[in-house]
């Protein structure tokens, strides 16, 4: 269809309630020109001169990525917002992804269909009648307003719902999902997922325009340079530490005087979800190693503090139970069939024990989604209980702070851009 002259501005910045969604602000002659466009490419409009993305594939720096390279080719000025740029340049996929067989471009398939079935209900085009758990996941049917094989089942909820059957009856449609699932059957559509709410939630908020704030909730993550400047730190204030580089100059390595305990630094961690910091504690100089850390660059100060000091001084924490502080600052905690989770309550942390895994045995991570966290730190079996309880007590305390002052973060222009390449390992 035919479009009014490019003369418009967009501006896109991260959702500042549902992460990772995108907001785009329009000015300019031509912004309806430029909505138009982004209400082909999934925007929605949620005030006078705002749209929001918000999908339930995390997949939404992805499309704006790509929707900013399509208006730029039309001839709008496009910006994004440092915070957004950072998301779309981070690479990234699903932990525990139920299909490992599937390439990076097939599971992005496979959630674009999932996003398909969600717009689809959403907006009425396919009704649900069924609804059961088969034990694992929830099973619908439902029909579509139009189509053949218009009445279908569906598996799997989120990013992984899929059309597992078609049928051109829908007695017969019925009557298979009531074979099937007999006792479990349940009226109508399931309830919404935490995912689907949130999404809900964004799309129905009307924004108010205002220049892009980048808000903060503590503990916020670290910026660029803080952990050279602890490293640095480090050195000139604890003499029991030395310093050694490697043959490459991209890894720091800084090694404790009781030749036990060894904390490396990788200066190229670039982005927040980069491994900055793998820390480990040895049986005697030459013995074999008893735990390990791997830290990510946006993981806040505070933390690799407490670890560096519980190291120096191991006796200075009580080895109570390490979700002992948790408990006390009133996190709440839910039990799944592999892992213990503790959530603080602004949602802004999460504490997670798996009793039966052996490089994750803990985590803590910062954000409000574990599949693309803002930063984490993962343990192994055998940390010790002490060094977890300090961590914990960190958390309780980063998480009980009042949220850091919001900062203006200016868009800076970046276009024309490439588009993200795909997943290439869970971060």
């Amino acid at each position: 269809m035919p479009y009014a002259p490019a003369d418009a501005h967009v501006s896109f910045t991260l959702h500042p309630d549902h992460h990772p969604g995108v907001l785009a602000t329009t000015s300019g002659p031509t912004s309806d020109a430029a909505r138009s466009h982004l209400h082909d490419l999934g925007f929605q409009s949620t005030g006078p001169d705002t749209m929001v993305l918000a999908r339930i594939d995390r997949e939404e720096p992805y499309y704006a990525a790509r929707s900013a390279n399509d208006l730029a080719r039309y001839g709008f000025t496009v910006d994004i917002a440092p915070a957004l740029q950072e998301e779309i340049d981070t690479e990234w996929t699903w932990v525990d992804y139920p299909m490992p067989w599937c390439t990076p471009d097939e599971i992005r398939q496979v959630s674009a269909d999932a996003q398909r079935i969600h717009d689809d209900i959403a907006t009425g085009r396919l009704t649900v009648h069924l609804h059961a758990n088969d034990g694992y996941t929830t099973v619908a049917v439902g029909t579509y307003a139009t189509g053949v094989r218009r009445h279908v089942h569906l598996h799997g909820e989120d990013h992984l719902r899929q059309v597992s059957l078609t049928f051109q009856d829908e007695a017969e449609a019925l009557a298979e999902f009531h074979s099937q699932y007999t006792v479990a059957v349940r009226p109508g559509p399931a309830p919404l997922t935490e995912l689907e709410q949130s999404v809900r939630r964004a799309l129905r908020r009307k924004t108010v325009r205002m220049p892009p704030i980048a808000l903060v909730t503590a503990p916020m993550a670290a910026v660029p340079g803080e952990h050279e400047e602890f490293l640095n730190q480090l050195f000139e204030s604890k003499p029991q530490w030395s310093k050694y580089r490697t043959w490459s100059d991209e890894t720091t390595i800084a090694s404790h005087e009781s030749l036990t305990v060894r904390a490396e630094f990788d200066h190229e961690a670039r982005h927040r979800t980069d491994i900055a910091w793998t820390i480990a504690e040895y049986d005697g100089p030459v013995g074999e190693r008893l735990w390990r850390a791997t830290i990510t660059a946006g993981t806040p100060v505070p933390f690799i503090r407490a670890m560096i000091d519980h190291l120096d001084d191991p006796h200075s924490t009580e080895a109570t139970e390490p979700h002992g502080p948790l408990r006390e600052a009133g996190w709440a905690a839910a039990s799944h069939p592999a892992r213990t989770t503790w959530r603080a309550p602004d949602r802004s942390l999460t504490f997670e024990h798996q009793p039966h895994a052996v490089d994750d045995r803990w985590a803590a991570f910062g954000g409000d989604d574990g599949n693309r966290p803002t930063w984490s730190i993962r343990l192994s079996a055998g940390t010790p209980q002490d060094l977890l309880t300090q961590l914990t007590s960190t958390a309780a305390d980063a998480a009980s702070q009042p949220p850091a002052t919001p900062r203006r973060s200016p868009l800076v222009p970046r276009l024309p851009m490439p588009l993200p390449q795909p997943h290439a390992r869970v971060r």
